[in-house]
């Protein structure tokens, strides 16, 4: 994923792989529930015009101008759901795998298991790439660049706080800052208005993050720099797993790790939900049937595509949370 989960995951599942290896007040939420985000992003009214060429800064430092955005190949699922509710999603040729938002599905995929194919970029013709600083391999950018297309770096999400800012940088390189100002101030009013929706008069739950990929016995736990910190927060609940002290992205799940955050929900990608078959599988785990959560069978769960973009479809994603994690409690 070129997302800030993805630019944690890369690394830990690498290590993972060489490794192999509720108490938070009276919720009736039902056990289990399965809740994402609608799955289409909602463009602004009306459709702006770039006013290029324009020459912006990129997040890896370089200045980049950008002449033409007729042809965009956004290569993160997040830069593209951006784009596209810009307003511009009729210039987008292409996507990136998790782009899975239903207006850029019959798109074709440029990226292998994440990783960008240059020759598939470039073959497309486009007169700009957005990508995230993890965006790689490095050869294949480096091919891209080589071929006189403009690439900008965005900066990586970590948290509410970078919404506006990744919208205000796409904008700009596409010649729409106009556009970019308005969907910061739809998004964050939402945002709010999402937030205000968090009960006060319950004791905030202990949430553990899981990243789970049954398929390839991946079973991580999210700590700081996870990407769930800040959604987690503005849920009015803490993050168990920074708060217990990983201070690692993300932490291969043990007993031990689980029995110390004790979180009284998991919060899931539905994918990974899935893999592991499901509630059943998932207390199968070691160390889950043991916790709270796992005990009280409480799982918050929302589409993989969506968790962590910090992007204009956050307000759906805190909604979804809030009421999955606080149900009649609210």
């Amino acid at each position: 994923m070129r997302t800030r989960l993805a630019g944690a995951l890369v690394s830990v599942l690498a290590l993972t792989l060489t490794a192999t290896a509720c108490g938070g007040g009276e919720s009736k939420t039902p056990a289990a529930a399965t809740t994402t985000a609608a799955n289409r992003v909602e463009p602004l009214a009306g459709t702006p015009e770039p006013d290029l060429p324009v020459t912006v800064t990129s997040a890896d430092g370089n200045k980049v101008t950008v002449s033409g955005a007729r042809r965009i190949v956004p290569l993160s699922g997040s830069l593209s759901e951006i784009v596209f509710t810009l307003g511009l999603g009729d210039r987008v040729v292409a996507r990136d795998i998790t782009a899975t938002f239903q207006q850029a599905a019959k798109l074709p995929v440029v990226t292998r298991n994440h990783d960008v194919s240059a020759e598939s970029v470039l073959s497309l013709k486009p007169d700009l790439v957005l990508a995230e600083a993890t965006t790689g391999p490095e050869e294949a950018m480096g091919q891209i660049r080589a071929a006189g297309v403009p690439v900008l770096v965005v900066d990586p999400a970590q948290g509410l706080d970078d919404v506006g800012p990744r919208i205000q940088a796409v904008a700009d390189a596409l010649g729409v800052p106009a556009a970019g100002r308005e969907l910061t101030k739809r998004s964050e009013a939402r945002i709010a208005a999402a937030q205000k929706a968090v009960p006060t008069h319950t004791d905030k739950p202990r949430v553990a993050f899981l990243y789970l990929r049954g398929s390839a016995s991946v079973y991580l736990i999210g700590g700081k720099g996870s990407g769930a910190t800040s959604l987690l927060e503005a849920a009015g609940a803490v993050d168990a797993g920074a708060e217990s002290g990983l201070d690692k992205d993300f932490t291969a799940i043990t007993t031990e790790a689980l029995a110390k955050a004790a979180p009284d929900a998991i919060l899931v990608m539905t994918k990974g939900l899935e893999s592991v078959g499901g509630m059943d599988g998932l207390v199968k785990i070691p160390g889950v049937a043991q916790t709270p959560a796992g005990m009280n069978r409480r799982v918050v769960s929302i589409e993989d595509g969506v968790l962590l973009n910090y992007g204009p479809r956050t307000d759906q994603v805190l909604k979804s949370i809030v009421d999955q994690l606080y149900g009649d409690a609210k």
